[in-house]
């Protein structure tokens, strides 16, 4: 279990370009190996860093599966919806094979949903016990959670289910698919994105503070894999070993 690697630009700007070209490496390197790109995305800012700066590259997409790291259970029509913002801001506008984004179907209910969701990335990982994804692009929010894993929740230590649902998310909207630990700490890379110095305490308080009990994205600790920070100056900045 690797320490995880950081690394600092100047803007967000900075950090979404040097965050774009290294999945666009990792898709390439991926798709020589096996022929497909597995990856796992998220909402909040990630949607902006990739949707504005993945489009200018060169990639075969339809070697691409998209999956989301976590989703809103909201129809595809309301802002909430992470895959709306997905399909319309980086598959359609790159012309990827619209099935190579899985959303969720929120015409179930969100403990049906999950199971649906954990059918669905199995189909792309066929023969495996836990599926391991080439890259997982993760978000944090100011309390330390990531996906829909927030502090003091059960779902912390789910240890069988690989997509789980939530009812009572403290962050609305209440209902929620997410990923679980198991899955997440079985990815190849684990890659997060913070910028502002907003972020400034908690991702000090992640990467370097003595909690007792870890928040949740320092849980984010592939047992095969890497963990990787990108930060511009401002969410650095509280750092004491940078």
């Amino acid at each position: 279990m690797a320490a995880p690697i950081i690394r600092v630009g100047s803007t967000d700007k900075e950090v979404s370009k040097d965050l774009c070209q290294f999945v666009i490496d990792k898709a390439t390197s991926s798709i020589q190996e096996k022929g497909l790109f597995t990856v796992g995305v998220s909402g909040g800012s990630l949607v902006k860093y990739l949707c504005n700066g993945l489009p200018s590259f060169t990639t075969d997409w339809t070697k691409w599966r998209i999956f989301f790291c976590d989703e809103r259970h909201v129809s595809y029509d309301n802002s909430e919806c992470t895959y709306s913002l997905y399909k319309s801001g980086l598959v359609d506008k790159v012309g990827m094979p619209p099935e190579n984004i899985f959303p969720i179907n929120p015409d179930l209910s969100v403990e049906d949903a999950a199971v649906d969701y954990e059918k669905k990335i199995r189909s792309v990982f066929p023969g495996t016990d836990i599926p391991r994804f080439d890259l997982l692009l993760l978000g944090m929010g100011p309390d330390g959670h990531t996906c829909s894993l927030f502090p003091g929740h059960q779902l912390l230590e789910e240890k069988t289910r690989l997509i789980a649902p939530i009812s009572d998310s403290p962050k609305p909207p209440p209902s929620r698919v997410t990923m679980t630990y198991p899955i997440i700490n079985n990815s190849s890379y684990a890659v997060f994105a913070s910028c502002g110095e907003g972020k400034a305490d908690i991702v000090q308080r992640v990467l370097e503070g003595k909690e007792d009990v870890l928040l949740p994205a320092a849980r984010v600790q592939p047992t095969n894999g890497e963990v990787i920070w990108y930060l511009d100056k401002g969410a650095a900045s509280k750092m004491k070993n940078i």
